[in-house]
């Protein structure tokens, strides 16, 4: 208490925001969500300020549309939930309030402030643990990541307060980290991942200051709880610039310490092939807006991981089915160690991983089998990929697709003979000349 006290007393006054008028930024309040309207209009009327904040601002400014509006006040959260009737407080660490206005939910969350160096507990690396402080709009702008982030956007004014030049950077195409950025990586660890992933999605540039101590700073990643580190990764891949974000991951150094094969793997053309396949097709799908699959998409990732050692289980005497089970249990245990992928999405992995074999088995029954097994789809989707990275031939995929547009008559005509010798049966003898 005493350092911030003298801290406050000696330290110089700051300039406050820029405050950009209409002219200059272009930002209409129509752009800005019925209900993000409402819901600053509603606090400023109760004599609170309010304002549309963070990506939804960046976005605007950059001609994009938000992909949702966020709202920061000085309101605190019991005070906003009183505003408002349909609405909810959510989370611990710290609380929020989420505004409903029909299908739209506006996230508004309360000014808080950077730790201090004497309050908040921190781990030997720096690591903040705990980060739950209400503060001023001030603070709330310097303890947000980028420059480009902490822009406020009053819709009643048509106005934006700029406190760290983000405008210009943004203008610059420029990401730019605020603070220092050695200072602030070690404070959360993850702030390295957004940035490689907000200059891939956004088209930016990395500041230089803000690049440089990425590399060295890429083991405090794993100081990162493995949980955390698989949401962020998965909004990487899911940006719809996982391709740009892989390139910019390896550049950095990062992926040592979430998909340490990556390098192993993009060495391999067959490996490259797939995984960038993967990659431009998931990235195809965002951008047209459908859904994604996270566990078809770490399945890409992880299934020359799979591969390699399901040739080292059958090498070492393994049955093939047993085997290739041993190898995704294997690889999901090592996996695991750096990214805790959910027990729903592991689950989906094996079921697309383990159909892969069945695909060659074009005799009897099998194939009817296969066909109603209900991750057929995403199976078959996935064996597309092998194809096309030339892992299979192309003839394999190209039957299964006419496979499932013949009629019953044409699928068993369509039949391909096992050429896998029979398993002799054991004859049984019989009873009686048991019992002589």
């Amino acid at each position: 208490m005493i350092r911030k006290f003298i801290r406050r007393i000696f330290e110089k006054p700051k300039a406050g925001p820029a405050v950009l008028p209409l002219r200059k930024h272009g930002i209409h309040k129509e752009q800005v969500s019925a209900c993000a309207r409402k819901a600053t209009a509603v606090l400023q009327e109760a004599g609170f300020s309010a304002f549309v904040v963070g990506g939804a601002v960046r976005d605007l400014l950059l001609g994009k549309k938000p992909k949702d509006f966020d709202v920061a006040t000085n309101a605190d959260p019991d005070q906003v939930r009183a505003l408002f009737r349909r609405s909810r407080i959510i989370g611990r660490r710290f609380r929020l309030v989420h505004v409903m206005c029909g299908p739209e939910v506006i996230e508004v969350s309360t000014f808080r402030r950077g730790h201090e160096e004497s309050e908040s507990a921190t781990d030997e690396h720096g690591r903040v643990l705990a980060d739950n402080v209400f503060g001023n709009q001030e603070e709330d702008a310097e303890r947000r990541d980028f420059t480009v982030n902490a822009m406020f956007y009053d819709p009643s004014t048509e106005e934006i307060w700029d406190y760290h030049g983000g405008y210009e950077d943004l203008r610059a195409m420029r990401l730019k980290m605020i603070g220092d950025p050695s200072t602030r990586y070690r404070e959360d660890p993850v702030r390295m991942l957004r940035a490689v992933r907000f200059a891939a999605k956004l088209g930016m540039k990395l500041d230089s200051a803000t690049e440089a101590p990425i590399r060295n700073l890429g083991g405090l990643l794993q100081n990162v709880p493995a949980a955390r580190l698989f949401e962020e990764m998965l909004k990487l891949l899911t940006s719809g610039h996982s391709v740009e974000c892989i390139t910019e991951l390896r550049k950095a150094g990062l992926h040592h310490g979430l998909l340490p094969m990556l390098d192993v793997i993009l060495e391999q053309p067959m490996g490259e092939k797939f995984i960038l396949a993967a990659l431009r097709n998931t990235d195809l799908r965002v951008k047209e807006e459908k859904p994604v699959s996270p566990a078809f998409l770490f399945a890409s990732l992880l299934w020359h991981e799979v591969l390699a050692r399901w040739h080292k289980e059958k090498e070492e005497g393994g049955h093939p089915v047993p085997a290739l089970h041993a190898a995704m249990d294997h690889v999901i245990s090592v996996q695991q160690e750096k990214l805790a992928i959910p027990r729903r999405f592991t689950a989906t992995m094996k079921e697309i991983w383990s159909l892969q074999p069945r695909f060659a088995q074009r005799s009897g029954q099998r194939p009817f089998q296969l066909i109603e097994h209900p991750r057929f789809r995403a199976g078959y989707d996935f064996l597309m990929l092998r194809a096309e990275s030339g892992e299979v031939e192309e003839d394999l995929p190209n039957w299964w697709e006419d496979f499932q547009d013949a009629s019953a008559e044409q699928r068993k005509g369509m039949l391909v003979a096992d050429e896998a010798p029979k398993r002799r049966r054991r004859r049984r003898r019989p009873k009686a000349a048991a019992a002589e």
